[in-house]
Parts: structure tokens; sequence; C-alpha cells
């Protein structure tokens, strides 16, 4: 009953996969959610598994330091490999996670120059830490809890003056008196002085207009001057004028006014004081991520002076009996029965029902941590076409501490290798082929098997068959057409007769001089033609082909057929036609304008409908030829068109043939 039973404060396994170890987290909070289930708030903790492999080497550096200090007894090689197992990194990130994925307890402490190594060992479920993991920063740092116990951390004491024995140590850098219990004055007058000095400390915050602001009211003013700041003042002040009340008297009120004296908290604003409640919240006592995240223009001293003078106000109880009265409204415990469900990688005996990774699973194999041949039972681990198994101790081992009981050669290799990371997000096959038993080569082979990709490796004499039967194979035919199959067997004999003759004569290769990309971009931007751009402020043309009405000039004006001047074809609007351009009397098809965003460089082209006349002229073999070799110029022979002789028509109002717009004006 005890052992299902779990609080606030524990170190538990919670089981996230069937086939990944556990993971080690510390409750923070119990919480019941609306549907009755219980949630846990968790604080994380990572494995050596769960960094990459430049923190692992920042953590072996550490870890032989901590040796040579602390001057540990000497372990054996698979011993400092199951420590590996054994340490974890304490982080500041929170998690939930339902109640009912707990698997058990665990113990976690940090590492002490006094604890032995080895005992960690010879304990289950035991762990250690010295380090914390940023998982944002990916970085590793010291743990600002640490104890310090040892030798280097007692203080020297010197040997005492014998009598008549001068003091040789420079006075300077020793600690500075201020205050002597023998002074002549009584106690007293030392209470006198501190009521005067707090009056005084009064009259100042009424002079002072900020102090006025902040306490309005005359009693808030005496407290604000009652406090330690004005005591430690005055008392300074006595010990200053060698306790003689008359000069310091006249030190608290000097000519220019009563002196102010004020600590942190009448320093710091409301909103700052909200700040650094919110902060507390949500980091505790760690006052230097309080200072970069929340207060970056306050001092660290500052800071903690703040802290302490906080803790003696009312704001300081409240919160305490607030979170009181919210943890007694919470759930302190929780009782998980123990998990009693057959896990999927238990591989089924031979006789039983065949289960998910019992099938094809080859006798003899052996554990592939402690490489037994006989166990009560067997566990798959790994990819499922290696055909690895565990047997019953070492798959426990393997689920709490996140590694075998034997280090191996893959798991070295692809610790070197690999940066190991957090497979939540990765599918079953590729988290399982990052597991520190694949080297790179077997990862890309299983990952190379499961997507299914294959690759084709040409041998020297296909090389050379493409070279010496180029007029069989057309390479460039092959090329546009892939799926058309290919007479190998011919090739290779035909190669095979020619190589020996083309061996005593050369290839002859044709050096082809390409321009500079720069030279050739710079010519398509040259011979590109711009849009040309309507000035403001013109009048709105009218498309000659939908004016068919009379609008009181000296004709009907309908669409005419083409027309020739002086040899050059022109169509019904006065502009010339590109020569080859194919005629036709219907209206041009609206095309759609390419929008400049949208092209994949910065050099766009726009055609024009010249340009779009002039690729209805080419044939489809120039059209392909063209495409292929666009740096060359394009000739086109322009087709004969038989020429209509002129048609008398009546004289217009306006010139046909004229490159202006046609303007109807109110």
């Amino acid at each position: 009953m005890a052992a299902n039973m779990y609080r606030v404060g524990d170190y538990v396994y919670f089981e996230n996969s069937s086939s990944n170890p556990y993971l080690v987290r510390r409750i923070e909070e119990l919480n019941k959610t609306a549907n009755g289930n219980v949630e846990a708030k968790v604080v994380c903790l990572f494995r050596r598994r769960d960094i990459s492999s430049s923190l692992n080497s920042l953590a072996d550096s550490n870890a032989r330091e901590f040796e040579e200090e602390s001057k540990q007894p000497g372990v054996s090689e698979q011993q400092r490999h199951q420590l590996k197992h054994r340490e974890l990194f304490l982080s500041r990130q929170f998690e939930s996670l339902p109640a009912t994925h707990i698997r058990g307890k665990c113990s976690v402490t940090l590492l002490n120059e006094t604890d032995i190594l080895s005992q960690y060992l010879e304990k289950e479920d035991c762990f250690f830490y010295s380090l914390v993991f940023d998982p944002v920063q990916k970085t590793l740092l010291a743990d600002q809890g640490e104890i310090r116990v040892g030798c280097k951390y007692q203080a020297e004491i010197p040997d005492r003056l014998a009598e008549g024995e001068s003091d040789n140590r420079n006075q300077q850098k020793m600690e500075m008196k201020v205050w002597d219990p023998d002074n002549p004055l009584t106690d007293r007058q030392i209470d006198q002085f501190l009521v005067v000095a707090r009056a005084v400390g009064t009259f100042a915050r009424a002079l002072d207009c900020s102090s006025s602001i902040r306490q309005p009211s005359l009693h808030m003013s005496a407290a604000a001057a009652s406090r330690d700041i004005t005591l430690f003042h005055a008392m300074d002040t006595l010990q200053r004028n060698g306790y003689d009340l008359a000069k310091a008297m006249s030190t608290l009120v000097p000519q220019g006014g009563p002196v102010l004296c004020r600590d942190e908290m009448e320093e710091w604003s409301a909103s700052e004081a909200m700040l650094f409640e919110e902060a507390l919240e949500k980091y505790g006592k760690d006052f230097n991520d309080i200072r970069q995240d929340f207060l970056p223009w306050k001092s660290l001293a500052s800071i903690v002076q703040f802290y302490y003078m906080w803790k003696t106000t009312d704001r300081y109880i409240q919160q305490k009996r607030l979170k009181a009265a919210e943890a007694d409204s919470k759930l302190k415990q929780v009782y998980i029965p123990t998990y009693t469900k057959p896990n999927p990688n238990q591989i089924i005996s031979v006789g039983s029902k065949p289960g998910m990774n019992g099938a094809g699973f080859q006798k003899g194999l052996t554990c592939e941590s402690c490489h037994t041949t006989q166990s009560a039972q067997w566990y798959a681990w790994g990819p499922p076409n290696m055909q690895c198994r565990l047997c019953a101790s070492c798959w426990i081992y393997w689920k709490k501490y996140g590694g075998l009981k034997t280090p191996t050669q893959l798991e070295g290799a692809a610790r070197g290798t690999t940066e190991p990371h957090s497979r939540g997000h990765l599918s079953r096959p590729e988290a399982q082929s990052l597991s520190p038993y694949t080297t790179s080569a077997n990862r890309a082979k299983l990952l190379a098997k499961n997507r299914q990709t294959f690759l084709l490796q040409t041998t020297k004499l296909t090389r050379l068959a493409r070279r010496m039967c180029r007029d069989l194979l057309q390479p460039r035919r092959a090329a546009r057409r892939p799926y058309a199959p290919i007479n190998a067997n011919a090739i290779k004999a035909e190669c095979s007769i020619r190589l020996p003759k083309a061996s005593k004569t050369p290839l002859k290769i044709h050096p082809l001089v390409r321009l500079p990309l720069a030279t050739i971009v710079k010519d398509l931007v040259a011979q590109a033609p711009l849009k040309p751009k309507t000035p403001r402020g013109t009048k709105t043309p009218i498309n000659r082909n939908q004016l068919t009405q009379n609008r009181g000039l000296g004709g009907i004006m309908v669409k005419r057929a083409y027309e020739t001047m002086v040899g050059v074809p022109f169509s019904a609007n006065g502009r010339p036609l590109a020569s080859g351009i194919r005629s036709s009397s219907q209206p041009a098809a609206k095309r759609q304008k390419l929008n400049p965003a949208d092209a994949p460089n910065p050099v766009v082209f726009v055609a024009t409908k010249d340009t779009r006349a002039l690729r209805k002229a080419l044939t489809h073999l120039e059209m392909r030829r063209a495409a292929r070799r666009p740096n060359l110029p394009l000739k086109v022979k322009p087709p004969l068109i038989a020429v209509r002789p002129p048609v008398p028509l009546p004289a217009p109002s306006h010139p046909a043939s004229t490159n202006e717009p046609i303007v109807l004006e109110d």
C-alpha cells in the first residue's frame, strides 16, 4: 500500500513509450481534472542519452574533475559505464503528465564530495545529479544549491598572539570597527539619540517631494524613518564622532538640511515590487534569473536586500497564507495500483498465441546485454529487422536506467557520431534508428529500408558505352523518354567491338565555349520588352473592336480586313504586324499576365502581342530547339502571305494608320 502511494516531492518513473526507457520526474503538484483524472505537474530530469554529444563531453570532464578533487577509489570500465546511467541532469522545465503513467519510485540526490560513486551502483533505483541542463539554451551549468563540504571550504584560523606581541598584519585589509560596546554613553543616552535620529528622518521625508508622494501620511513617514537604515546611520554617526552627543547631533542636521536615509524598500516602486513577486513565484530564490529576466536594471545586492525586507512586510504574510490555503485544497497524495498489463515488446513463446513482436524471431539468439541464452521472458529490443532481444533482468535495467549493463562498441561509436535528442516527435522506426546500439552506417541502412529508397550506380563499362555507342544509345532521346526500354545487351556487345579500336584513337572532344552567366543575364535584360506606362491624366482610349456604332463620324466604324501599305501588312488598328504572324479575323483571346512577384528570380520577361504571335509562327521542332538553347538567336523564316489588292474605301474623318488611340470627348 505504501509503495503505491505517491506524494508531492517524490521522484518517480513515468512511462511514455513501451520500448523507450522510463522518464525520471519529480512531483511538484497533484491536480484533479474536470473529468476526474489526476494529473501530476512534474520537474523534468534528463539522462545522458537525452543531451548532445558536446554536452556529454562537458559532463565527462566535470566527472573527471570531481574524481580528482574527491579522491574517488578506482572503478572498472563496466562500473564507469553503469555510473553514466545513474547520472541525471536537473532542469527547470515543468510538464503535466497523467498520474496513471507512474511506474514506481526512485531516489535522486545531489552529488557531494563526501559521496563514493560506487555506492550508487549498490542501491536499486538510486540516481545522482551535479549539473543543471537548460533545454532551451542547450547548456550545462553547476547547480547553485551545491553543499560546500570539505577542507577547502573551511575557515583558516590563525594562531593566537602571545602577550605583548604586536599584530604585523595590514590593518587596512582587515575589518573596520563600526561600534564599540565599551563606549562612555549609557543605554538611556543611546536610546534618546536614536529617537532624535528617527525624528530627523521623519522631518527629512516631509521635506522631500518624492517621499511625500510615496508616504502621504505622517504615520507612514514615521514608520519608514524607524527602519534599520536610520538606526544604522545614527550608530555610525556616534562611532565617527567619538560618542560625543553634541557633535553627533550637529552631524545629523548639517548646513544643507537634515540627512535622509533610504533603504531598498523605499527605493523600489510598486510596479517593481509586483515584478519581483511575479519573478519569485516563477524562479523561487534564484536571484540571478530574477535579475536577468525581470529586473535587469537592479543590482544583485539590491534584489537580495529587498527580498529580506519584503519578508518582514504584511504582503509576504498574506501570500504565505494564500499558498497554505491553496495547498490545503490540493491533493497531497495519490494511490496508483501496480501496472500489470503485458508489454507489447514481450516475445510470445512458441505454441502460444503469436503477439506483436513474437513472430519471426530466430531461436538461439542471446541477450544483447548479458549474452545469456536462458531467460523466463524475452523482450524485443531495437528495430524489428535486427532481431535483437533482451532478457528479463536486462529489460528492467534498460527501462529504469536507459542503457545496457555492459559497454558495447556499437554504443560507443554511436555516441561519438550522433547527437541524441528528444524522440517524442519522431516516428517509431526513426526513433529506434537513433538509439545508441546502431552505428551511422546501420542507421542509414535502416532509414533507407523503411523509406523504400533505391540507388542506381553505373559501372565504368556503362560510362564508356555512353561515349562509344552514342549513335546507338542516343542519350538525348533516351533522356527525354526515360520510360522507353533500351537494348543494353546490343549496346554492350557493340561497345566490346569498338573498344579495342577506340583505345588507339582518342575521342574527339569539341570544347564548348559558354558565355558567363552575368553576360547572358545582362543581354536578356537588355532585350526584354518593357511594359509601357500610361501617363497620368490622359484620356481613356476606346477599343476599336467594340466600336460598331456611329458616333457622328464620316463612316461606319466596322472591323476591316488586313490592309497593306508599302508592302508591309497592317492590322485594322493601323499598327504593323510582325512577319510570320498567323492572321485571323477573330479577336485575340485575352491572356493572363504574369505577376512579377511570382517569378522565381528577379528577372521578369513580359510577353507582348508580337511575341505571342511569333510563337505561333514557330513549328513544334523549332520551339523545342529554342527551349534547349535559349542563348542562341532565333532564326525564323517569315511565311509567304498572299497580299490582297487594296480596296478603295471612303476617306474617314481620321487617319486609318495611326499610333495614337482614338479618344472620344463629350
